[in-house]
């Protein structure tokens, strides 16, 4: 059976050749340190941590999952020791503030290592995870006071971080959540209510845990408008910023019982009176808690794409290995009694499919990691500008195309192993339940869909997809004199111009039907999945074509590279046409239906 290993060659090579990271952080002076010798250390350290630390714990971890004991939450054998270990590298403050003791790495070098730890371990990469965005949150909205007390704890890994959005009658609408916050009258607050779905809201890993609460004043706007955001610690923390034994009134009253990540704890989280503290301003903790959550958006895509890889590389071991029937145009290890199902067409569609949407979606990973980036780092503001556009139009793709195509992924390579992929040990089934949940949390997919077509789109009259779009055509320009991408760039123009004219087309229609836009949207967003996908494979296949013309060159990855590439344009982009095609149906067959015919 096959062991997680960490596909470095493949993730270095996007870095230094697709996207030329170093001259990117060289550009920004916060990132100028990050040199690509720091690249490939820290890489090759976190390919281990993924491998020998978080790997072997992932399905025992899933068969014990987590307990529960009247309010108190213990996680499953070694996953405290595993933790203190991961903290004690320094990969929970990565991306920190480095004024508060964090390192201050670039969004793009953490993405790729989160996508190794869901691949690893999904139930442990949430926990580091959550808190990676409570921080980040908290670095740019808080008080210089609660960045001071709670930032160098949370980067150490002593502590750790939540967000509590969801309640029982509030998911997708925050606008209608109950929790108040009543003014104690001096700098804080009186936090009652009660939030569900809480990811890492109770555990045993840290000393105390540190809650970002959504609530309203009794005299807040209606709806979204009124929502502020305020810090709950588990624990009370005295003047010189250590912990107390007084507990806050915070506690834990269930765990789920889940189809997946079993081993994270997700908690119902009772807040009975407890102490809270402003974070940034009143009234707009909506729009504070969107900074974790575009963090968090990315971070689900990279859990597709992570799970996608694991079951990629157990898939394609087996195929290799597993032997039944001889290949169509006759036996290929005669001395065999059969050949490797890796001969077979269809088992390499499956694989293939699989290849070229896990090195695409890990591609636009970085791509959107990359304008995070700038939007932190970037000293020009007419760059950080555009890279906020380009982050509001991608992240909702990024999340909702990668985990889609990483939940196929882990599907397809459960079918390549046949009824061993049905059975536990394989580890191909955890995957696939392991990956379904990020099509739903952070904003259901569906969601995501409906802000891209709704508010990035037809609302912004087609904006942001000119700032895209300017992107492409300047690549375009870039590669006019490489005789061989000339074929690639026919294909990609075509996808490009069907992607404006379905934009076009819902944008008109809307102005007569609102619900052109729902009907459009999970196509819509497929579409430009697909199209998003497809820029980054030429980005891809430029790169492997200039890579062969070096002296150091290695022939076969390269080319091997490029074969990906072409399959994807030519088997998996044509259902681009179907989705244009699909949306350009519009929404009356939709609608159609009375509530009773259902």
């Amino acid at each position: 059976m096959t062991t997680y290993r960490a596909p470095l060659r493949d993730i270095q090579f996007l870095l230094r050749d697709v996207f030329h990271a170093q001259e990117l952080f060289a550009g920004m002076p916060d990132t100028a340190e990050v040199t690509d010798d720091l690249i490939t250390a820290i890489l090759q350290e976190a390919g281990k941590i993924a491998e020998g630390l978080l790997a072997p714990i992932n399905q025992s971890g899933d068969r014990e999952g987590c307990h529960y004991d009247d309010g108190v939450v213990t996680t499953a054998a070694g996953f405290k020791a595993a933790f203190k270990a991961y903290a004690e590298g320094g990969w929970v403050g990565l991306t920190g503030d480095t004024h508060y003791g964090g390192q201050g790495m670039p969004k793009m070098l953490s993405a790729v290592i989160e996508e190794m730890a869901f691949a690893a371990n999904s139930s442990f990469a949430l926990y580091a995870i959550l808190n990676t965005g409570a921080t980040l949150t908290l670095s740019q909205h808080g008080s210089e006071q609660l960045k001071a007390r709670y930032l160098p704890k949370m980067y150490e890994g002593r502590w750790a971080g939540t967000m509590c959005l969801t309640e029982p009658h509030a998911g997708t609408d925050l606008g209608i959540i109950k929790t108040k916050a009543i003014p104690n009258g001096d700098d804080t607050y009186c936090i009652s209510g009660t939030k569900i779905f809480i990811t890492a809201g109770e555990h045993d890993l840290t000393e105390n845990i540190v809650h970002l609460v959504l609530a309203k004043l009794p005299d807040a706007p209606a709806g979204p408008r009124g929502i502020s955001l305020f810090l709950v610690p588990k624990f009370l923390i005295d003047d010189a910023g250590e912990i107390t034994s007084e507990l806050n009134n915070v506690r834990c009253g269930s765990i789920e019982h889940k189809m997946g990540i079993r081993a994270s704890a997700t908690c119902v989280m009772n807040f009975d009176s407890a102490k809270g503290f402003l974070v940034g301003e009143l009234n707009q903790g909506l729009s504070h808690m969107f900074t974790m959550m575009n963090y968090e958006r990315l971070s689900m895509g990279l859990q597709g794409n992570g799970l996608a890889d694991s079951s990629y590389q157990i898939a394609v071991d087996y195929a290799k290995e597993r032997i039944q029937g001889r290949a169509p145009r006759g036996a290929q290890q005669e001395d065999q009694d059969a050949d490797p199902i890796l001969v077979h067409p269809d088992v390499r569609r499956m694989l293939l499919t699989m290849r070229a949407n896990i090195l695409a979606g890990r591609a636009l990973s970085l791509y959107a990691a990359s304008q995070l980036d700038k939007t932190r780092f970037h000293p020009d503001p007419a760059a950080r500008k555009q890279a906020e556009q380009l982050v509001a139009l991608l992240i909702p793709v990024q999340k909702a195309y990668c985990s889609d195509r990483g939940f196929e992924a882990c599907v397809l390579g459960q079918q390549v192993l046949g009824g061993h992929g049905y059975i536990a040990e394989w580890g191909l089934e955890q995957n696939v339940r392991d990956a379904r949940i990020a099509q739903i949390y952070e904003g259901a997919n569906g969601i995501q869909a409906l802000d891209l077509m709704g508010r990035k789109t037809v609302r912004s009259n087609g904006e942001l997809l000119q700032v895209l779009l300017l992107e492409m055509d300047e690549f375009v320009e870039s590669q006019q004199d490489v005789a061989a991408m000339q074929v690639y760039l026919q294909v990609f123009e075509e996808s490009k111009r069907r992607l404006i004219e379905v934009t076009e087309k819902v944008i008109s229609r809307a102005s007569d039907n609102p619900d052109e836009v729902g009907a459009a949207s999970y196509a819509y967003m497929e579409l430009m999945g697909l199209t998003l996908y497809c820029f980054m494979w030429q980005r891809i296949l430029a790169a492997s074509i200039a890579a062969k013309d070096s002296a150091s060159a290695d022939m076969d990855y390269c080319d091997g590279l490029i074969k990906t590439g072409e399959f994807f344009i030519k088997r998996l982009l044509p259902r681009a046409k179907s989705l244009a095609e699909e949306i350009a149906n519009g929404a009356d067959s939709l609608m159609a239906m009375t509530e009773e015919q259902f």
